[in-house]
């Protein structure tokens, strides 16, 4: 459970890729004997008062992720059954919306569920941030050399129905949503949190380094 702090907060982790560069679901790869959708989940619990998860695939994840979080099942835009079987998912931007939808705090942390890294005291630390982050900015998130890291930060609440409009005009970018509104860069000390684990090159990298256990 979090601990008493002046900002409400909600996490939303996102489990709804295919993982075809990988070849078998990422969000079932072990590091330390735990899988990494349940180590983003308990490391995200530290921080929010609730955690979402998100997924078309509610049944393959509901006795991994801890007890306290609540599964999320995603649909299509503009659609009311979940994906099939086969079915190629929409993008995590929709997933992100319809957990956003579920959402009573001013902000969210908004994880993907393979971020091997990911540490509880750097989540801790940026959150006391979240006070200082100018009232017109809709998000507080790092920044990479082509655009911002999405799937690693902070959104307010309020950002929603921008959100839902961009969707339904057709757009699935989250480069481009962000493009039309103020963010805020979040500090980065360590980069390699940022780290997820996409390929069965990047998984060897690991292994290498001995940080994942099969």
């Amino acid at each position: 459970m979090p601990n008493s702090q002046a900002v409400s907060l909600t996490a939303i982790v996102l489990a709804g890729g295919k993982s075809s560069r990988m070849g078998r679901d990422k969000a079932l790869i072990s590091v330390n004997g735990v899988p990494l959708i349940r180590r983003v989940c308990e490391v995200a619990q530290a921080c929010a008062s609730k955690v979402y998860v998100v997924t078309p695939w509610i049944e393959r994840y509901q006795d991994i992720v801890p007890s306290r979080c609540k599964l999320i099942r995603e649909v299509g835009a503009g659609e009311s059954q979940p994906f099939s079987k086969d079915e190629k998912p929409h993008g995590p931007l929709i997933g992100f919306a319809q957990g956003l939808a579920q959402v009573q705090t001013e902000w969210v942390l908004l994880l993907a569920c393979d971020l091997p890294n990911l540490k509880e005291e750097f989540l801790l630390n940026w959150v006391q941030h979240l006070l200082k982050v100018p009232e017109d900015c809709i998000a507080f998130l790092p920044r990479h050399p082509k655009g911002w890291e999405p799937l690693c930060g902070f959104y307010r609440r309020r950002c929603l129905p921008s959100l839902t409009e961009f969707i339904n005009k057709g757009g699935r970018s989250f480069q481009q949503w962000l493009s039309q509104h103020p963010v805020q860069e979040l500090p980065l000390t360590e980069r390699s949190l940022l780290f997820n684990c996409n390929t069965p090159a990047d998984l060897e990298q690991v292994i290498g380094n001995k940080r994942f256990e099969l």
